[in-house]
Formats: C-alpha cells, structure tokens, sequence
C-alpha cells in the first residue's frame, strides 16, 4: 500500500495500490477531504468545495434573487 503525506497537517496517509487521478480520500488525523492527482508518486490535493457543489452551486443563488449574467 503506498503512501504519501497529507498537505494540510503533514501526517502519512495510506493509498489504495489500485488508487486513480481523482479518487478522494480522508486524512484520518485531521479530516480534510483529499483528491489523487498524481499516481507515480503518489500525490494527493486538497478537495475543491466546488467537487461537492458542481453546476448545482449556481442555482442557489437564483433562490435567493442573485443574477449573475452580467
């Protein structure tokens, strides 16, 4: 099982061997969501809030009477 450092507090994380670019895993210590985007070797960034969100983001804004098409 390979293994690589978290970003945020510097712990070792272990990685599924058969992990793939774009792949989240959690830093068991300090619970920040990560994403793989380097197999050799292993690289792991933090996970982008627009990951949970995507397109669906923009949406809630019209709710609350936000235009953003200018």
């Amino acid at each position: 099982m390979p293994n690589t450092v978290c970003p945020e507090c510097t712990e070792t994380i272990f990685v599924e061997a058969d992990s793939e670019q774009g792949d989240e895993v959690v830093c068991e210590e300090c619970g920040v969501e990560l994403v793989v985007v380097g197999l050799d070797p292993i690289e792991l960034d933090l996970k982008s809030v627009d990951d949970d969100y995507g397109s669906e983001k923009d949406d809630d804004f019209d709710s609350y009477g936000y235009d953003d098409s200018y």
